[in-house]
């Protein structure tokens, strides 16, 4: 428990110009019945370009209110720097991210707009869809083109979802185009989830929020000692 505390209220020691905002989910007893809980992580990379995990916390929701704590924690200690802050489309997380991080770029996740487009498409068009989508987030022209399609085929919500979004999909071309391809989807934290999933599988369901972040920091404190001493993710002396 010490070793989970430390871990999570140490200082930020480097600027983290980029920094990745997900969630995963996993089953938790609360009180006398078992409920659905998020792990809610925060991730960066440094300006020395290395990656490193900045928090963690297991929680019933994600509204603003709570985003804004974890994130006013996060300052605490030290975090600055923040340029652009990637994450899925979730509108506490979008709101907490505009308020505390004035003067930085929000990006919409490609990867979650995608899943999010096609969550209001039937299954047998996903793939003709998927396709469009991929070809039209390299060409806005082309994203434009693709939500009068959506819409003149009756799939409204999907088309908005694209409306709602089309501000936030390519703020990361602000920045130097070797870092695009690392900076435009939340992939940073596949592995997190991964592995969290799969040493998760064994439990099942955890007893207390207390044993699943034991187990979930200790995962998270492997992860990040093998980002800090492995090569750099990205490297910084670009224009």
């Amino acid at each position: 428990d010490d070793k989970v505390k430390d871990f999570l209220k140490r200082p930020i020691e480097h600027p983290i110009p980029y920094l990745f905002v997900d969630a995963s989910y996993f089953k938790v007893r609360n009180d006398s019945r078992y409920i659905v809980k998020a792990f809610l992580v925060v991730t960066g990379i440094r300006d020395d370009g290395y990656r490193e995990i900045l928090g963690a916390r297991i929680a019933d929701g994600e509204d603003e209110l709570f985003w804004s704590g974890f994130f006013e924690d996060l300052m605490d200690r030290d975090l600055s720097g923040v340029k652009l802050v990637v994450s899925d489309g979730h509108k506490g997380i979008q709101k907490a991210i505009e308020k505390s991080f004035l003067g930085a770029s929000w990006q919409m996740c490609q990867v979650h707009f995608t899943r999010a487009v096609l969550k209001n498409i039937p299954k047998k068009y996903h793939k003709e869809i998927a396709d469009k989508i991929k070809v039209a987030l390299e060409n806005q022209e082309k994203m434009k083109e693709l939500t009068q399609d959506l819409y003149n085929r009756g799939y409204s919500k999907s088309a908005d979802t694209i409306e709602r979004f089309k501000f936030d999909l390519w703020n990361y071309r602000s920045f130097p185009s070797v870092h695009w391809r690392r900076i435009r989807t939340t992939n940073v934290l596949e592995r997190i989830n991964k592995e969290l999933k799969r040493r998760s599988r064994v439990v099942g369901a955890f007893p207390s929020d207390q044993s699943f972040m034991r187990l979930g920091v200790s995962i998270l404190i492997d992860i990040n000692e093998d980002w800090l001493t492995t090569k750099r993710y990205l490297s910084m002396d670009v224009e």
